[in-house]
């Protein structure tokens, strides 16, 4: 793969560590938790700091991730998410797809290994970097502990005419918003219209 754009820290929550499985944690001995391809690909490490970084933030803390998104269980290890904040988890071995705007819970019918050799054979289609390679396109980058804030959100209709609106905020600001969407979203028919109130979302350093 292409070289990391960030590499955490030395492993030092040995509590979250030997809860992993075995696949997960020996990528993790080699590097724990890393960024990808411009941040189109977010790999959790088990470590305290940064927050953003930490597995057990995702996986345990006031905004774990089956806290905001109904169809995550608390066993599920949220090990990696990616520009768009969608995310992966290890269910029962097997890597499954949380399309964050909707909070559909899609089975890839991979495992881990299987999952990090299709990001290697074609990060563009199966990361969905478009929205990502389109914010780079005027120098732009995404930073570490950053994602890529949509708007309108590309499950819309509005957003396949009118073009979309991309910003790089806090993480968590991220998820937080599409939590929520996807919480109003939840049991709508395909093709219901919905009106939408945007608050800006803070600047960098914000939240």
């Amino acid at each position: 793969m292409n070289p990391p754009d960030f590499i955490g820290p030395p492993i030092d929550d040995p509590d979250t560590f030997e809860r992993l499985p075995d696949d997960l944690k020996a990528i993790l001995e080699r590097a724990n938790g890393f960024t990808l391809l411009g941040g189109g690909l977010h790999l959790r490490g088990a470590c305290l700091q940064p927050r953003w970084h930490a597995l057990s933030a995702a996986w345990d803390g006031p905004e774990a991730l089956h806290r905001l998104f109904h169809n995550i269980q608390p066993d599920d290890v949220p090990f990696a998410q990616d520009a768009l904040g969608d995310q992966f988890i290890l269910r029962a071995g097997r890597v499954h797809h949380l399309w964050g705007e909707t909070g559909i819970l899609e089975d890839l019918d991979l495992d881990l290994d299987g999952f990090m050799a299709q990001i290697e054979a074609d990060p563009e289609a199966f990361l969905q970097l478009g929205p990502l390679e389109l914010f780079e396109e005027d120098g732009d980058r995404l930073q570490p502990g950053q994602l890529l804030h949509v708007f309108p959100p590309l499950c819309t209709e509005q957003a396949e005419t009118d073009g979309v609106h991309l910003k790089a905020v806090p993480a968590q600001e991220c998820l937080r918003f599409l939590a929520q969407l996807a919480a109003q979203l939840h049991g709508l028919e395909d093709g219901t219209a919905i009106a939408l109130n945007w608050t800006a979302p803070p600047e960098d350093g914000d939240a």
